[in-house]
């Protein structure tokens, strides 16, 4: 397996054993795992729910009266031109890159890296903090937790680096939010939009009711606007917002727990007390123990 690999790779150290409060051992990481992993549940309900849509059209037998290249340019280039004007182009292609993070999400899990964080405490009390150099190449794999332990290393105050690492965790949250946000609004203007097209389809419709041959094709751009709108909406920006605001929000704890494990080698405190305080940001679920 990848992490045994990782594991056995730094310093020649492998995975540490430590007991829990129940005597049954755990497995330390000697380094989180960033490989990025496929998040299936953001990919079957994405493409799920539009191949159910795409089956019901199919099974009526008029697939091709739900494609009309009218409605698909209000929709799509009003959705993408109106939420420009509430963002910068810079957010908004930030956005658009981000979106894959919600199938291909590269993370830890909050336990693994309270663990992490209590391997490197115990190694740094009993050998000295800078025998954590050693453990540079395998943390360069997360940017902030290596970040972090180089500060340590350099010997930055305790009061400073807090005020650093906190900074950068709640700067880094913040840029997330707004990524999450920009699919957000695009989730609002998307059926504002099919609504827009639902009145030009019928504006078209009454100015040229003597014509029966045009009064189809205005009628589909009024009802596939509105159609195309709820569908972008409510089966891809809104999902993908909140999805990115979830994995936001781990990434955030993660972060948190490195600062707080960091702070704390900075200033000698004892491991245990580490692991108290990183077990009241775990989840319930989630808490860790690492000392017998």
């Amino acid at each position: 397996m990848e992490t045994n690999r990782t594991m056995a790779s730094i310093g020649g150290a492998g995975a540490r054993r430590t007991r829990g409060a129940r005597g049954v051992r755990s497995r330390v990481p000697a380094t989180p795992n960033r490989a990025a992993s496929l998040d299936l549940a953001t990919l079957i309900g994405v493409v799920g729910g539009f191949a159910m849509i795409g089956l019901a059209m199919f099974l009526g037998g008029s697939a091709g009266n739900f494609v009309n290249l009218p409605g698909i340019l209000i929709v799509l280039g009003g959705t993408f031109l109106v939420t420009t004007i509430s963002f910068t182009l810079e957010e908004v292609a930030r956005a658009q890159s981000v979106m894959l993070r919600a199938v291909f999400y590269r993370g830890e899990r909050p336990h693994e890296a309270a663990l992490q964080m209590l391997d490197l405490a115990e190694q740094s009390r009993r050998k000295g903090v800078l025998t954590l150099q050693k453990r540079f190449p395998a943390l360069t794999q997360h940017a902030f937790l290596h970040r972090a332990i180089g500060m340590v290393v350099d010997g930055l105050p305790g009061e400073e680096l807090e005020r650093i690492l906190n900074g950068e965790v709640t700067g880094a949250a913040q840029r997330h939010l707004r990524s999450a946000g920009v699919l957000r609004r695009a989730g609002e203007v998307a059926p504002a939009m099919g609504l827009i097209g639902t009145l030009v389809g019928l504006v078209q419709m009454l100015g040229s009711l003597e014509d029966p041959s045009s009064i189809g094709p205005a009628m589909a751009v009024a009802l596939l606007t509105t159609f195309y709108g709820a569908v972008l909406a409510n089966m891809f920006f809104n999902p993908l917002a909140g999805k990115l605001e979830r994995n936001s929000q781990f990434e955030t704890m993660v972060n948190r727990i490195y600062a707080i494990g960091a702070v704390s080698i900075s200033r000698r405190e004892n491991p245990r007390r580490l692991e108290m305080m990183l077990n009241t940001v775990l989840p319930p679920a989630q808490r860790v123990s690492y000392f017998d």
